[in-house]
């Protein structure tokens, strides 16, 4: 009998422990996946404490997935795919296919999207068995490290501007400068973006520059956020990356009449808009989830073409534990990756 480790809790909110299992055979429309590498996204957490409903334990997280294909259940080979290739999996881990959304072709707001990790066992193991329409092609310029956390930090920051409301030359703020923000500031000023980067503290200012940003608002110099960008000439397009309400709610009066604030990063606390902030000026907010597995791929097409990467720090999969738990307590400042070989 041949095996596979994973890291997996137990116990809701509880550590992480290293175990094998039996290799399992993919069954009709699905792959195995030899996983390379995973990345550590903040809403792991949500499934390792059971903070999402349909949580079962033991959890494997993990929706940052890179690896090659092992295995092929029936049909797989029928939709292209075949042993070796290498492949990309995110949130978007399958769809139902006959929901009303997916009817509409709009599969990442499926009714039954099956998310890795919380649909069925992610990507912190050494396999991982996922439905072939979840599967993005990793290009050959990108190494496994780098593709995993496209899948999710890359794919939701980088549809977050292209399908917003900016063009080429209007001014983009991206607030925060971490996981996802580096990224959003990266590809701002790569789609032609008049790009600003908002963070807290000055110490920051020369390493927005380093990633191309074209002005740096500091949140905590004095200056109200939205007078900063004001002074700009207010911006087109907030695309927030901080999973911090109070941050994001000071942004609203810096948008340009009929801008958009586009929020990613993730929070349950409500946001402090009134109506009037939005109606005079026509603005819109507008909440955006990930990619589809052809959104990942053109993630990481673009990326290659700008020479864009992920700034990660790669940890074995034994160490788990301790990747998760430096993710969460903020001391990772960009995106921690598990790695398997």
């Amino acid at each position: 009998m041949s095996t596979y480790r994973v890291a997996q809790v137990t116990t809701e909110g509880g550590a992480f422990e290293l175990t094998e299992r039996e290799v399992p055979q993919p069954g009709p429309g699905r792959v195995r996946i030899a996983v390379e590498a995973c990345g550590i996204c903040h809403s792991d957490a949500f499934f390792v404490t059971a903070g999402v409903p349909g949580i079962t334990f033991p959890e494997v997280p993990g929706h940052e997935i890179a690896g090659r294909i092992e295995a092929l259940g029936e049909g797989a080979r029928d939709r292209g795919w075949q042993a070796g290739d290498r492949v990309a999996v995110g949130w978007f881990g399958g769809s139902c296919g006959h929901c009303r959304a997916c009817r509409r072709g709009d599969f990442l707001l499926c009714a039954e999207l099956a998310v890795p990790g919380w649909a069925y066992d992610g990507g912190f193991a050494e396999q991982v068995v996922v439905p072939v329409d979840a599967l993005a092609r990793i290009p050959d310029a990108l190494a496994a490290s780098d593709a995993g956390p496209m899948a999710c930090a890359g794919v939701t920051t980088y549809n977050g501007l292209r399908r917003s409301s900016a063009r080429p030359g209007d001014l983009v703020a991206v607030l925060g400068v971490g996981g996802l923000g580096h990224l959003g500031v990266r590809y701002a000023v790569a789609m032609g973006f008049e790009t600003v980067a908002i963070a807290r503290g000055a110490e920051k200012a020369g390493f927005v520059k380093q990633l191309g940003a074209h002005h740096y608002v500091d949140s905590t110099a004095g200056t109200p956020v939205a007078e900063a960008l004001g002074s700009l000439g207010g911006a087109q397009v907030v695309l927030a990356t901080a999973g911090n309400s109070e941050a994001i709610s000071a942004t609203v009066d810096g948008l340009a009449p009929r801008g958009e604030l586009v929020v990613i990063g993730a929070t349950p606390e409500p946001l402090g808009i009134s109506p009037v902030q939005l109606i005079g000026a026509g603005r819109v907010i507008r909440g955006h989830p990930s990619g589809t597995a052809q959104d990942v791929e053109d993630t990481m097409a673009f990326s290659v073409l700008h020479g864009i990467r992920p700034m990660t720090e790669t940890v074995p999969l034994e160490r788990a534990g301790e990747a998760y738990d430096r993710m969460l307590s903020g001391a990772a400042r960009f995106r921690m990756v598990l790695t398997t070989r």
